[in-house]
């Protein structure tokens, strides 16, 4: 670890300086407007200009930044760094209250949005003293909810920056990331400059970016760790906004995409479309699919590796860790593991009740340390779970191998006990999701008096299983829905250890996830409490 070199400036130098590097390179690139290194540069000049003039040129002020995948995002991210403020990041996709605690909780004075979120806000306006401006990103016809300013006009009465603006300490916070509150209510995570940019140089090195590369980020949010990783490598990042995963594949063809990234779900839908067979291949440049957020289906990476002819790898991290620590190679590629860590991070596993390190193959919770661990939480209101040598717990259960690589168990607040077991739910999942006749499900405990915790299993199915679909131990066409249940319990069964049996099975609509696509189990086992106590 520390013979990893960063750069050791603030998290706007990444665009400074690829705008110095290639000025008329294009940086983003969506469906209607591309934008160059340099453009991007003076945009988010701008920014910071009118930033320093509505916040009188408080260092530390937040401003809340939402990550709608588009252009302005990356020019508000780094403009409000430039100006020394701190980064909030908003996640548009959240209702009224998620966005009352994100914004309350972090007292931010600005908010930089789109107009529908804008539009969420002015009901809030009264709840949140701190906010004294809220600016619309996307309103290029100047219509605003009331109380809002557009962002062309916004800038248009900034002062231009005196030249000679000292850059903000690479030591400070940067950003605040809010946890996605799979475990609980989200958190603000507090992340510095110095933090950012040295996961930016890990991103690229273990993605293997560099200034040819073309990234595809097929996802429903700007992700920063896409952001700053290809502002480093001064790669040319392509945004695709169309949701359905078939036709990202074309965008990636015409785009020509080095990489494409994508989360879980959709590739998990991709992988299942039925249109996947006769899709536009993304072309011979393409050199891996990576995917992040939450475990992907080792089946899914089976189909869409065979299909697109090039490895679909994933990686692991956190919003804790700026947020990545480990990425698979795609020459060193194997189904479920999450690789091994990215360049100056180091990780061990820790027993779950003596603490104490175990060895190769044996499970135990994941530690990590490295430059990219965060400062701490927003207010110092939680335990940072940093111990004094540095090592950050993750509350994520797994195991490493001969080689260092790691294969993630599942969350430790999502693991349950069966009789003494550790039963994993996302273990479970795999194994359901192998059978074609499933679509989606989730896997929670169910309490019992006897063992502890049953298994209980809520599936959707896919269309036509249970309507003489011809899998291979249909016996009848036209079974029901419930016989379709067991027959699909019967098969995951015998792939399960005796303390992993599914003991309860139900059709559902829908899984419930979180915005960034992870299953929001939390829920259903509280249900699932209410339903057995009564």
């Amino acid at each position: 670890m520390s013979n990893f070199a960063h750069p050791d400036f603030p998290v706007d130098g990444l665009l400074r300086r690829a705008a110095r590097r290639d000025p008329d390179g294009i940086a983003i690139r969506t469906a209607t407007r591309s934008v160059g290194f340099a453009e991007l540069d003076a945009w988010a000049d701008r920014i910071a200009a009118y930033l320093d003039q509505e916040l009188g040129g408080a260092a530390g002020a937040r401003v809340g930044v939402a990550g709608v995948l588009d252009p302005v995002f990356a020019a508000a991210y780094y403009g409000t760094a430039r100006s020394g403020a701190t980064v909030v990041l908003v996640n548009p996709l959240v209702g009224e209250d998620g966005l009352r605690h994100v914004l309350g909780t972090a007292r931010v004075e600005v908010a930089l949005v789109p107009a529908a979120t804008a539009g969420l806000l002015a009901k809030l306006r009264a709840e949140l003293p701190a906010l004294r401006a809220v600016v619309v990103t996307d309103a290029a016809d100047g219509v605003v909810p009331a109380g809002t300013v557009p962002l062309h006009e916004a800038l248009a009465g900034a002062p231009a920056r005196p030249t000679g603006t000292p850059p903000a300490d690479p030591g400070a916070v940067a950003c605040v990331q809010f946890t996605t509150g799979t475990t609980g209510r989200p958190k603000g995570v507090l992340l510095t400059h110095r933090n950012i940019v040295a996961n930016a140089k890990q991103i690229a090195l273990a993605h293997r970016l560099d200034t040819g590369s073309v990234t595809l980020n097929h996802l429903p949010l700007y992700h920063v760790m896409h952001l700053n990783s290809g502002l480093y490598a001064g790669a040319c990042q392509v945004l695709c906004q169309d949701p359905d995963p078939v036709a990202s594949l074309a965008v990636a063809a015409e785009a020509g995409a080095t990489h494409y990234y994508g989360l879980p779900a959709r590739l998990h839908a991709l992988a299942h479309d039925g249109r996947l067979a006769g899709a536009v291949h993304p072309g011979p440049q393409l050199t891996a699919v990576l995917s992040g957020g939450s475990a992907l289906a080792p089946q899914t990476a089976t189909t869409l590796r065979e299909r697109l002819g090039v490895p679909v790898i994933q990686g692991y991290g956190m919003a804790e860790l700026s947020p990545l620590t480990h990425c698979q190679q795609p020459d060193r590629y194997r189904p479920g593991m999450v690789g091994g860590v990215v360049p100056g991070t180091e990780c061990r596993l820790v027993d779950l009740t003596t603490r104490r390190p175990v060895d190769v193959w044996s499970t135990g919770e994941v530690q990590v340390r490295g430059p990219q661990v965060m400062a701490g939480y927003l207010d110092g209101g939680h335990e940072t779970r940093i111990d004094a040598d540095g090592w950050f717990s993750t509350g994520d259960v797994g195991y490493l191998d001969d080689d260092g690589a790691l294969r993630l168990v599942d969350r430790l607040a999502d693991v349950f006990k069966h009789d003494n077991e550790i039963v994993a739910p996302s273990r479970v999942e795999q194994v359901i999701r192998e059978d074609p006749r499933v679509a989606d499900c989730i896997v929670a405990d169910w309490p019992d008096a006897e063992h502890g915790a049953l298994v209980w299993a809520g599936i959707i199915l896919a269309d036509g299983a249970a309507a003489g679909s011809g899998f291979p131990d249909d016996a009848l066409p036209g079974l029901g829905i419930l016989d379709v249940l067991d027959s699909i319990t019967n098969r995951a069964n015998e792939h399960l250890a005796a303390f992993e049996q599914i003991r309860f099975a139900e059709a559902i609509d829908a899984v419930p996830r979180t915005p960034t696509g992870k299953p929001e189990r939390r829920s259903v086992r509280t249900q699932l409490r209410h339903r057995a106590a009564a």
